[in-house]
Order: structure tokens, then sequence, then C-alpha cells
């Protein structure tokens, strides 16, 4: 009788090792794929997100108000505080947001916890009797995983002149012309040039002096 022909065991470690390969490039092609997939979400979603912040502050400080905020050591009214990490001043919310009228916006560049900082923003309500504001839940996140970044200002002088960039707005009687938000973000997706134009004036006009901008007369 002829003996029943089969696989030798050499024969079928090289089909194993043919099989492990196979399934290698398998799973090496589906890893790089869901890679792919998972990188392009994360970009399209810190797009979103920096598109979402800039519309949002750029609306925002557009609409300042003239609305105090507080009151110079003369009792003169304080309409916008600005330095390099911290901007306070009021605007209407959008939408059903807005219903409770003109809320006092803070925008503040905090520590993360992780070395970076993230751009938050604090509303609160301006009580018409004079109160201290009243605080609206917690801080919102609009921007995060910023590696550093900082806010300045520019304004004209009484003649008109424009004024260079500012860390600190002197002068918090009187808007600035322009704010400038710069961020240099972490990982994917960068922060574009942002600046915008504050659209109201105060009924004074202010130039600079010396020690900063210093009150002008009506007009």
């Amino acid at each position: 009788m002829k003996r029943a022909a089969g696989f030798t065991l050499l024969e079928v470690l090289a089909a194993l090792v043919l099989l492990a390969l196979l399934l290698v490039g398998v799973y090496s092609g589906v890893r790089t794929a869901s890679h792919s997939i998972s990188s392009g979400t994360a970009m399209i979603e810190r797009i979103d997100q920096t598109r979402a912040a800039q519309d949002f502050l750029r609306r925002e400080l557009a609409q300042s108000l003239i609305e105090p905020i507080g009151h110079t050591d003369q009792g003169e009214p304080i309409y916008f505080q600005g330095s390099a990490h911290e901007m306070r001043y009021v605007a209407p919310l959008p939408g059903y947001l807005g219903k409770l009228g003109p809320q006092l916006q803070q925008l503040q560049l905090v520590d993360d916890g992780s070395g970076g900082q993230r751009l938050e923003l604090s509303l609160a309500l301006l009580p018409p009797d004079g109160q201290p504001p009243q605080p609206l839940g917690d801080p919102q996140i609009l921007f995060d995983h910023i590696r550093q970044g900082s806010f300045s200002y520019r304004g004209v002088d009484a003649h008109g002149t424009n004024l260079p960039w500012m860390a600190t707005w002197a002068d918090g009687r009187v808007l600035p012309q322009l704010v400038r938000i710069q961020l240099q973000t972490i990982g994917q997706g960068d922060w574009p040039l942002f600046e915008v134009a504050l659209r109201t004036r105060p009924p004074l006009v202010y130039g600079f002096g010396q020690g900063g901008l210093q009150g002008g007369q009506p007009r």
C-alpha cells in the first residue's frame, strides 16, 4: 500500500510564518489608517475650536459698550481694563444668552496645570444699583493647549496719530481702538493672527502724555 501524502513539519512552519507576515501587514495598514483618521479628526476639531473662539471674541470685543466696570481714585468711570494676560470689558452676549443684559466679560490666560496655558472667559452680571458684579457660573474654556500667549492694545493720541502696540492699556476711561490676541499653540493647529477693532468710543477725547492717557475736553 502507498503511504498517504502530507505536509512536512518544515512546510507547516513556513506556511505559519507567511501567514504571520500577512497578518502583520494587514494590522499595520489598519493601524496606519486608524491613526490617519484620528489625526484628521483631531485637526478638524482643533480648527473648529479656533474658528469658534475667534468668531466669538471678534463679535464680543467689537460690541464692547460704554458701561462702567469700576472707577478711578478721582471717581471717574473705567470702561476697559487690559494687561498682557487679562482684559475686562462689558458686551452683550448673542441670542438667548443676552437676555440677561450686557455682562462684564473677563478674558484670562491661565495656567492649565501641565506646563501650558488656556484661554478662559468669565461672565458676571452688572447690577443696576451699583453693587459688585455677580459671577455667572464657572469660567468657560475658549481655547486650550497654548504654549504661551499675550494680549496687546493700540489706540491714537490726542492728534489722531496711531500709537504702537502696548502690553497694558494705560487708561480705562477710554477704549482701545484695536485689540490683539497672540497665541502659540502646542501640537497641531495654529492660532491665526487675531486683531479686532472696537467700534464704540466714549464721549471724551483722550491723549497720551508722559504718564499715559490723559483726559481731554468734551467734544
